[in-house]
C-alpha cells in the first residue's frame, strides 16, 4: 500500500472548494455503479460485482435495512449502499420498472 499517495490524495481532497468537492463526490459515486452489457442483464450494479441495484432496492422495499443487506452481502460496504440509494433516487422509474418486470417473470 502506498501510504504517501493516500496522504497526498487526502491533502488534495481537503483543499477542494465546496463546488469541487461536490463534483468529486458525484464522479466517485458514478464509478461505484456500473452498467455493462452482458453482466446482470446490462442493469446497473454495484462496482465490480454481480449485485444489481434493483435487487438491493427491492429487498429494501421489502423491509431489509442496511445492516441486514450488509450481513447478506458481505462484499458490500455502507458506501456501496449509499451509492445504490442515490442511484435509485436519480433513476427511480427505471429501477421500479425492472423490479416489476422481475416479479412478473417470477410469476410466469
Amino acid at each position: 500500500m502506498n501510504i504517501q499517495l493516500v496522504d497526498s490524495l487526502i491533502q488534495v481532497i481537503e483543499s477542494l472548494t465546496l463546488e469541487e468537492s461536490l463534483l468529486f463526490q458525484e464522479k466517485l459515486s458514478a464509478k461505484a455503479i456500473q452498467s455493462t452489457p452482458g453482466v446482470c442483464g446490462g442493469n446497473a450494479r454495484i462496482r465490480n460485482t454481480r449485485i444489481p441495484v434493483w435487487t438491493l432496492v427491492s429487498l429494501h422495499k421489502q423491509g431489509a435495512d442496511d445492516a441486514e443487506l450488509l450481513r447478506n452481502y458481505p462484499g458490500l460496504s455502507g458506501f456501496d449502499l449509499d451509492n445504490a440509494w442515490r442511484y435509485y433516487d436519480r433513476h427511480r422509474e427505471q429501477i421500479d420498472r425492472i423490479i416489476v418486470d422481475s416479479q412478473t417473470d417470477e410469476a410466469v
